[in-house]
This record gives structure tokens, C-alpha cells and sequence, in this order.
């Protein structure tokens, strides 16, 4: 029996059973609270724009909701641990487990087993719902709440450097030579840095090299004089897709794959990607932390209730789960500024806490 996994399937499925109701009940709590406290605070902002009403609150809400579920299920997980060993120790259930022969590990077993399926749920609803979810708000924000627009990875509000001019866009769709920016500004500035002369236009494209504006208006800083040109002019022409994507690189909107291009994109461009190569890997390690919380949260199943000490252990549970992911998101931090390296900055806090976790309990309990 020491040496199975799994000794029993149904005290397996009893223990798995009873920490997954847990985890969703748990989830549905902070998300209902926070969703709850988040629209209180953005309602203001949806309903200021003109025509917005209860269907564009629900809609923020179905876009919100996923982010809240992604950013709180692993606090959920370590939730739902501590007051789910809570209840087997307060019931002697874990003694006579301990008593039939399993030892610590086999009794966290089943809790592992749900955590590493909640693990996978969360990177695939991550890829699938929450990066999609992510851009659509946050596209829809940068208009203040005004029609949504029809794609959801528009980048908007983009500044782009033409040699000494300005290139500004409303919004960019599209990727490489088929990009389109609408709302578009061209700043011609002389060497003292004043603007001489802007050009304005609905739409514009690619023209390799430089960008077609359709009939810009053309306005002389210098003599205030506006004209409306009837055909279209070739300006900006240092500016490459490829800016763009340097410019707005929204690692929280993007999937792996389109993450792994952007970051491809822009190091073939000769550009520092330190950061966006963290986010990368914390894609993976981010959701893989579901599985550390049964680990650190194990203290709270060992040792005697009737001694006083039960809800001790589980603040201590609950304090190394909080500063795994206080140290998640230092180390994170650190890594953007390059002070770590990128995968040691999203894989170190996994490393280190499981190595805590372990050592705490094999000298306590095994």
C-alpha cells in the first residue's frame, strides 16, 4: 500500500469529489464579490456613453467575468484545500486514514489529482476565453464604452516614430502588409521640434514603403490654412508593420502561438523581448500553481484538532499559499526589468514553494 498512489478509488473519489465542490463553491464566491464590486465601479463609465444601457452592463460583465475567474481560481484551489483538510481533520478522518496505513502523500493524492485537471482547464480557458474576452475589453475601454469594435485584436490609440514626425493611429487591424489604420495624423515637425504641418485621414495602408492616407486633409500650422486633397498621399514612409506590433504588444490578449510570433516579430526587429519571453512562460507556470496549493496548504491536515492548533496550521497554510504568489508576482517584476532571466522569473516561485511545501511535510508527517 506505501507504495500506491492511489491505495483506495473510493476514498479517492470521496476526498476528490469533496475538494472539487469546494473549488468551484469557493470560485463562485470571490468571483460573484468581485464582479459584484467591479461593476459598481465601472457601471458609471459604461452608462456614459451615449446609447449604452442594462445590455452593454451585461456585456461588460461576460467580458469581466473571465478575467476574475482566471486571476482568482488559484487562490480558490488554496481556499478550498485548507477547508477541505480542515473538515476531514476536524472529523478524525485523516487519523484513520493515517491509521489504515496511507501516509501523508497518498492522503494529498486525490487533492493533487483534481489540481493538476483544474491546472489544464485553467491553460486552456486562459488560451481559448480569457485572451479573447481580454482584447474585446479592452478594446472596447480605449473607445470609453462606445460601439464595440468588430475586431476584437484591434490595437488602438498607437504612437509610432517616423524619424523626426509623428505617426498616430485610432486604431491598427490587420497584420503585415495587410494592416489598416483608421483615424489616422501625421505630425510633420521641423529640427527645433514644432509641428509645421499635419495631415489627417479616415483610413490608410501599407504602401511599402510608407502608408497610402485616402484623401488626408492637409492643414499649414504656419499660415492656419486647411485643404482637403483629392487624392491619396504616400506619408510616414520609415514606419513598418512591424512597429506596430512593437508598439502594442498586449501579452494578457494574445494566446501562446500569437505571443510566440509577436515576440519572433520583434526580436528579428533587433528589439529587447525580455519581458514579453516572462509573460511567455508564465502562461505555463501561471496556471500550473493550482497544483502547489494542495502542497502548501497540507499543514492544515496533519496534527491532533482537539489540540487548539488546527486553525494555526491552517493560517499557516494559507500564509505560504498568499506568499507563493506574493513572490509569483515579485519575481515576475524583477524579470521584466531584466533582472532575472525569463524563465528563471516565471519558474522560480513554482521551484522554490514546492521545495518548501515538500520539505515542511516530510519532516512534520512522513
Amino acid at each position: 500500500m506505501q507504495f500506491e498512489f492511489f491505495p483506495s478509488r473510493t476514498l479517492a473519489m470521496y476526498i476528490g469529489k469533496m475538494f472539487a465542490v469546494r473549488i468551484v463553491a469557493v470560485l463562485l464566491m470571490l468571483v460573484l464579490i468581485l464582479q459584484m464590486l467591479d461593476l459598481l465601479s465601472e457601471s458609471g463609465k459604461v452608462m456614459a456613453a451615449a446609447g449604452n444601457g442594462q445590455g452593454e452592463l451585461l456585456t461588460y460583465v461576460s467580458l469581466r467575468a473571465p478575467q476574475l475567474v482566471s486571476r482568482f481560481l488559484p487562490y480558490s484551489v488554496l481556499l478550498a484545500t485548507i477547508i477541505t483538510l480542515m473538515t476531514l481533520n476536524q472529523n478524525s478522518e485523516v487519523i484513520a486514514m493515517k491509521a489504515g496505513g496511507l501516509s501523508a502523500h497518498q492522503v494529498l493524492a486525490p487533492l493533487f489529482l483534481v489540481a493538476a485537471v483544474t491546472s489544464v482547464v485553467t491553460f486552456a480557458f486562459n488560451e481559448r476565453v480569457v485572451t479573447r474576452s481580454s482584447a474585446t475589453l479592452k478594446a472596447w475601454q480605449n473607445v470609453q464604452y462606445g460601439p464595440i469594435p468588430k475586431e476584437s485584436a484591434v490595437k488602438t490609440n498607437v504612437w509610432l516614430q517616423d524619424g523626426p514626425n509623428i505617426l498616430f493611429a485610432r486604431t491598427v487591424s490587420g497584420d503585415g502588409k495587410a494592416m489598416r489604420m483608421t483615424g489616422v495624423s501625421w505630425y510633420r515637425r521641423d529640427p527645433t521640434g514644432m509641428v509645421t504641418e499635419i495631415a489627417t485621414a479616415q483610413t490608410a495602408s501599407f504602401a511599402n514603403p510608407g502608408w497610402t492616407f485616402h484623401q488626408p486633409m492637409m492643414f499649414d500650422v504656419q499660415s492656419a490654412r486647411k485643404t482637403a486633397s483629392a487624392s491619396d498621399q504616400i506619408l510616414a514612409k520609415s514606419v513598418e508593420p512591424v512597429q506596430v506590433v512593437i508598439a502594442k504588444v498586449d501579452a494578457d490578449a494574445q494566446s501562446l502561438t500569437e505571443l510566440s510570433g509577436s515576440i519572433a516579430a520583434i526580436r528579428e526587429a533587433g528589439f529587447r523581448t525580455t519581458e514579453l519571453e516572462g509573460k511567455w512562460w508564465h502562461k505555463i507556470s501561471g496556471p500550473l500553481s493550482a497544483m502547489l496549493m494542495p502542497l502548501l496548504g497540507a499543514v492544515a491536515a496533519f496534527g491532533l484538532a482537539r489540540s487548539g492548533h488546527l486553525f494555526v496550521r491552517a493560517a499557516m497554510g494559507m500564509g505560504l499559499g498568499f506568499a507563493y504568489f506574493v513572490f509569483d508576482n515579485a519575481a515576475l517584476a524583477m524579470g521584466n526589468f531584466g533582472a532575472y532571466p525569463p524563465i528563471l522569473a516565471a519558474w522560480a516561485p513554482f521551484v522554490l514553494f514546492f521545495l518548501i511545501g515538500e520539505t515542511v511535510l516530510i519532516r512534520t508527517e512522513e
